[in-house]
């Protein structure tokens, strides 16, 4: 993906050595194609694509939109602030908010609480049906880690890691499934669903339990839509803030990693994450 690319080396402070944060590493690459298999199938927790279902498997229902359902904390979006194009990469649309900082409502993901920002939840043994304008897809072993958030692709900064985070959202016309792979840690996933005429936003980090997914379907650039889905996994490591020996975990993502379009939402005011209460289970 376009904004994830950058990698980090190691660095000297005075005459002390240190290892290098890990921002985000491609671990491993399969293509996908899903005219040849259409398929997810959440094989117990291990993501693999099917030309045909194994015998008593039914694809479950893609989760439909309904600009009715609203879940996770509620912000004013008070001007669009500016809407760039960056080719052949995509549209940045910056968002203006009347609070100083925004905070994404920590859950541990449901089928009803994907559902309010139009994503499906696979558990183990469930199989979705692909839809995808393209047959050149990827999935990706990544590792992500716990600053992979701290970068911004929009406020001129470069590749410094920085102390806040903004805002960073998207939505394309090719699907993501996010896994959750990582035996230790849940897999978070940042997650908006924004209505234009309301000049209202609600924000989520979604907590998914390891072997479980997310399956965010095609959602292209629609006019009038009367609320946009968004969502962005750079915040994928989470789970692991506060952990003296972890601070990155593994993921499996279906994504289209050529030729992609992407329509980005973003605001340089910070956007605070936080852990789920301790104690608290899926």
């Amino acid at each position: 993906m376009f904004y994830h690319s950058i990698m980090w080396g190691n660095f000297i402070m005075g005459e002390s050595k240190f290892d290098a944060p890990v921002f985000i590493k491609e671990m491993y690459s399969s293509t996908v194609d899903p005219s040849v298999t259409p398929y997810f199938y959440n094989d117990d927790g291990s993501p693999i694509y099917l030309t045909d279902l194994p015998s008593g498997v039914e694809p479950i229902a893609v989760a439909e939109t309904d600009p009715q359902v609203a879940i996770g904390n509620e912000y004013v979006v008070s001007e669009i602030a500016g809407v760039k194009l960056t080719p052949p990469y995509g549209v940045e649309t910056q968002f203006g908010f009347v609070d100083d900082s925004v905070v994404f409502k920590p859950m541990w993901v449901t089928r009803a609480i994907a559902a309010a920002f139009g994503i499906t939840f696979v558990e183990k043994g469930e199989a979705v049906e692909l839809s995808s304008p393209s047959n050149a897809l990827s999935q990706i072993e990544y590792e992500y880690g716990v600053f992979a958030g701290h970068w911004s692709p929009y406020q001129n900064t470069g590749q410094k890691l920085l102390t806040v985070e903004c805002t960073d959202l998207e939505h394309h016309d090719f699907p993501h499934i996010f896994a959750s792979t990582d035996p230790e840690f849940p897999l978070v996933v940042s997650v908006a669903r924004y209505w234009p005429k309301r000049n209202v936003v609600r924000l989520a980090d979604l907590w998914v339990p390891f072997g479980s997914a997310l399956y965010i379907p095609p959602k292209p650039d629609v006019f009038g839509a009367e609320c946009i889905d968004l969502h962005n996994n750079r915040n994928s490591a989470r789970a692991c803030w506060g952990d003296i020996r972890r601070d990155s975990i593994r993921t499996h993502t279906l994504l289209q990693p050529d030729n992609a379009y992407y329509y980005w939402f973003w605001n340089p005011k910070p956007a605070v994450h936080s852990n789920l209460p301790k104690g608290s289970k899926a």
